[in-house]
């Protein structure tokens, strides 16, 4: 029997009446681990891979090919769908149409494009300006024209909101749905009247962004399902928690002056070999030696 494209899977998700639920990843294992959980699908955080690679904050330092490659990584260790963050297409239209037919060559199921100036900030940062809304409309129209798989889901974000208001926001999430993006983002939302607004009032399916400590209020996924909202993404969930199991297993390590004396805050060394493979890996060590 023939598997469904990852690209068909995903947008079959986004156009579901349930609400699609999609972690951010950082880096292979974190994908991994996203499937583990049983969700759907994972999205490629760009703040995490910022965070995890560079040490530095997602404020536009991360390059193309940086990204391309730690997503081609993320995109072939797991089964479920992963969605690229493309950032702002890293330059004009043309540039734009490259980056999308890169994306979906490493095997991405989809893509984030946003309308901000270069360099780019994080949607819940501070001093966002944005592109002329005609200027990223070519630019998705570029992204839809580049696309070799018609079910490769383009995911338009805008972030008009912050310096040009919510009716803005809204004008441009609706303009970029009839350009041919898939699915509208609009992230640092501010209020909960905001993120009942733009799922209402955007003819398109709407993502909405849960950042915990970030700008917009937080939702339960069910709140978000009731209000409507097609996808909800938790970027930076996964290197949070990271964050915080290594700081905590290294003030044990350091107080303590020794290894294991906290075992609750660490994996078994086992279960981390079992989840990446080491015993098939030793088997066909085995096999093919002479």
């Amino acid at each position: 029997m023939t598997q469904t494209r990852k690209t068909t899977r995903l947008k079959t998700l986004i156009e579901a009446p349930e609400l699609l639920v999609m972690p951010g990843a950082y880096d292979a294992l974190s994908a991994m681990l996203i499937e583990d959980a049983g969700f759907d699908a994972v999205q490629a955080s760009g703040f995490g891979l910022a965070a995890s690679h560079l040490g530095l904050p997602d404020i536009g330092i991360l390059g193309f090919r940086e990204m391309l490659d730690r997503t081609r990584v993320m995109a072939n260790a797991v089964s479920i769908p992963l969605m690229a963050d493309g950032d702002t297409g890293f330059g004009d239209a043309a540039t734009t149409w490259h980056v999308v037919r890169e994306f979906e060559a490493a095997g991405a199921a989809g893509i984030n494009l946003e309308d901000q100036i270069m360099p780019k900030r994080c949607g819940h940062f501070v001093g966002k300006t944005v592109i002329a809304m005609e200027e990223m409309i070519g630019k998705l129209r570029a992204a839809a024209d580049a696309r070799q798989d018609k079910d490769f889901v383009i995911n338009a974000r805008t972030d008009a909101l912050q310096p040009l208001g919510v009716d803005e926001a809204i004008r441009r999430g609706n303009a970029y749905a009839d350009a041919g993006a898939t699915l509208i983002f609009v992230d640092g939302i501010e209020t909960r009247d905001d993120v009942k607004r733009i799922i209402a009032e955007i003819s398109a399916p709407v993502s909405i962004n849960m950042v915990e400590g970030g700008r917009t209020p937080l939702f339960s996924f069910a709140e978000l399902a009731e209000l409507g909202a097609a996808r909800v993404s938790c970027p930076v969930t996964t290197i949070l928690a990271a964050m915080k199991g290594v700081q905590q297993a290294l003030a044990s390590l350091k107080t303590t002056g020794s290894p294991g004396a906290a075992p609750e805050l660490l994996a078994g060394f086992d279960e981390i070999k079992e989840r990446l493979s080491t015993p098939r890996f030793d088997a066909l060590g085995s096999d093919f030696a002479e």
